[in-house]
């Protein structure tokens, strides 16, 4: 089980696609160094439990509705199905130790007590969608050390490491369950109804990203006004439906930039991007650099 880069690529309900581990052991962990690209990865979210740990620079978070920025030496709790995405806040790049695992992996079986007495409260629609991990806080400093257990047990990989992991995550449960709040969280039914339109409309962009797009045609495949689809896009993600299709373009572009021999003018086309010159502005202000210069990098030609 060694270290991965995680790339985020999510399916047509902003869903991750990535085999976060195996069927044998659903756990996976991920050094993500973000230096050169300014939006790391587009908006999505996944079934798995996800712990991180900022080992370098400052990241800004967004997740469940709210942004809130991280140092290094901190980190993040993101549940299970929460829309969530990170960003540099330091403008010097940042890199996370990310340890991403199915729930099955700490409470096994559905009728067992760790799933009943922990997974069961900790993944409620009342439990956080989010947590904060401030190492000033006590029970936060053990729950950072057992996210860091984690990640150098996969990195060592060491005879056993998966009973350490295992171990080290069960920790982690055990102390965000421990330290839920006393009054639990009741989303408002206006919150829910946003984000199942947002995963909508979502869904739709991300199959149609390759044709041309208006924010009226987005707001229709969620059965809504344009105002209102705007109003949740904003309320939601803190973007415009547009500004989200630009990102998922760019973020599609640079797939094929990296992983392919095709002609940068085709990934334009496929991607949306009906005039190269639009297509290498857009894509230098989200990236900051090129196309050309992009896939250069990215497949050790600089």
């Amino acid at each position: 089980m060694a270290l991965a880069v995680c790339g985020s690529t999510a399916d047509p309900h902003g869903r991750e696609l990535i085999s976060h581990g195996t069927t044998l052991f659903p756990a996976a962990c991920y050094q993500d160094d973000f230096f050169l690209e300014d939006v790391p990865c587009p908006w999505h979210w996944h079934d798995e439990l996800e712990a991180v740990v900022v080992a370098q620079g400052e990241v800004l978070v967004a997740a469940g509705g709210a942004r809130f920025t991280v140092p290094a030496g901190g980190g993040f709790f993101i549940n299970t199905r929460v829309l969530h995405n990170v960003w540099d806040h330091s403008g010097q790049g940042f890199r996370l130790h990310s340890v991403v695992f199915h729930p099955r992996l700490v409470g096994g079986s559905l009728d067992s007590v760790f799933w009943q007495d922990y997974l069961l409260p900790l993944m409620s629609p009342q439990a956080p969608g989010y947590v904060r991990l401030d190492p000033a806080v006590p029970w936060n400093r053990e729950a950072l050390a057992a996210v860091e257990a984690a990640w150098h047990s996969a990195a060592r990989e060491l005879p056993g490491f998966q009973f350490q992991i295992r171990s080290a995550l069960s920790q982690l449960v055990f102390q965000l369950v421990s330290h839920l709040p006393a009054e639990p969280r009741t989303p408002s039914e206006k919150a829910l109804r946003d984000e199942a339109r947002v995963k909508d409309m979502m869904r739709f962009i991300q199959a149609h990203y390759a044709r041309e797009l208006t924010t009226a045609q987005i707001a229709a495949s969620a059965s809504i006004s344009e105002s209102e689809c705007l109003r949740c896009f904003r309320a939601t993600i803190g973007a415009t439906p547009i500004q989200y299709l630009r990102q998922f373009r760019v973020q599609k572009a640079a797939e094929l930039l990296a992983g392919t021999t095709l002609k940068v003018g085709d990934i334009g086309a496929r991607c949306g991007f009906q005039e190269m010159s639009y297509f290498s502005k857009t894509f230098r202000e989200l990236k900051g650099c090129t196309p050309s210069l992009y896939r250069a990098q990215k497949q050790g030609n600089p």
